[in-house]
């Protein structure tokens, strides 16, 4: 059974490095995308696993379109190089958090299934918001401080009251669902995600995190809803454990190992530079 890994990079390059050395296997297959933004691509390199740094690059912006167009060159990079049976989308300051042996062999058990965190609640209200209302200056939907941020965020908050106090509504016969960004999808899926994605483009232009929105949606509105893990616990689902703290993504720490080591997932996200203490914990763990 070979994988892809498709991982998003734009910051902290000595974790994505060590990334790198954890999927170091040759049943494996590294695929980074690295932000436009960034002026000197990381050096990184394997021994074993085939490595592609891709030379197509999206400016992305958090909570915008490119997020998913970045998505979209990944697979079709992966799709292009050969075939994969399974394709994981990582963050570049993610760690797998079992050893390739035991990924492999999880695989081998659940071949077929894919790996789709759903929440739980469904957020309707949310997902109205942010999928059928238009949501312009998609490049700034970080709070920066800057007066031409502050006017924008302003302008697209009118606008946005002005369409619910209307009725105005878009893309009203789509059954949204939503769930992490991150998944480990078969090459069947993949494919059809591929074949939709003129559409995706289309439908998810002007939206608000459509990264977290646009691979559930495909999956809960086709057969590939059958195969899903788990629908009922997003991290579980995903097999990704999530550090989430009062509502907010959370930095693992070291004083996290036990409890990351301890969870059901294959991956965990996510961790930050300032703390490699845990990450080099984690990868001396699954090194073994």
């Amino acid at each position: 059974m070979k994988h892809a890994y498709l991982i998003l990079a734009h910051h902290q390059f000595g974790l994505l490095e060590l990334l790198v050395k954890s999927l170091d296997h040759a049943c494996n297959a590294i695929f980074i995308h690295v932000d436009k933004k960034v002026a000197e691509l990381p050096v990184v390199q394997t021994k074993n696993a085939a490595l592609y740094v891709l030379d197509e690059r999206v400016d992305v912006y958090w909570g915008d379109l490119s997020v998913v167009e970045a998505e979209y060159v990944l697979f079709e990079a992966a799709s292009h190089a050969g075939h994969y049976d399974y394709f994981h989308l990582i963050s570049g300051v993610d760690l797998p958090i079992k050893s390739s042996d035991d990924i492999r062999q999880f695989f081998e058990r659940n071949k077929g299934r894919e790996f789709i965190g759903f929440y739980k609640d469904t957020e309707f209200a949310q997902l109205d918001r942010k999928m059928q209302r238009y949501h312009i200056f998609p490049h700034d939907f970080i709070i920066d401080g800057s007066r031409s941020n502050t006017i924008k965020r302003i302008i697209r908050a009118v606008l946005l009251r002005i369409q619910i106090a209307l009725g105005l509504r878009r893309n009203k016969n789509i059954d949204f669902r939503k769930g992490t960004q991150w998944v480990s999808v078969t090459s069947d899926f993949v494919h059809y995600l591929l074949s939709c994605k003129e559409v995706v483009l289309k439908t998810y232009h002007h939206t608000y995190c459509p990264d977290e929105v646009y691979k559930q949606t495909l999956c809960w509105n086709s057969t590939f809803r059958d195969n899903v893990y788990d629908m009922t616990d997003e991290g579980r689902g995903s097999l990704r454990a999530i550090g989430w703290q009062d509502g907010n993504l959370y930095d693992w720490t070291d004083q996290d190992f036990e409890e990351i080591m301890q969870s059901e997932g294959l991956f965990a996200r996510k961790f930050n530079s300032n703390d490699m203490e845990v990450v080099h914990k984690i990868f001396r763990e699954i090194s073994k």
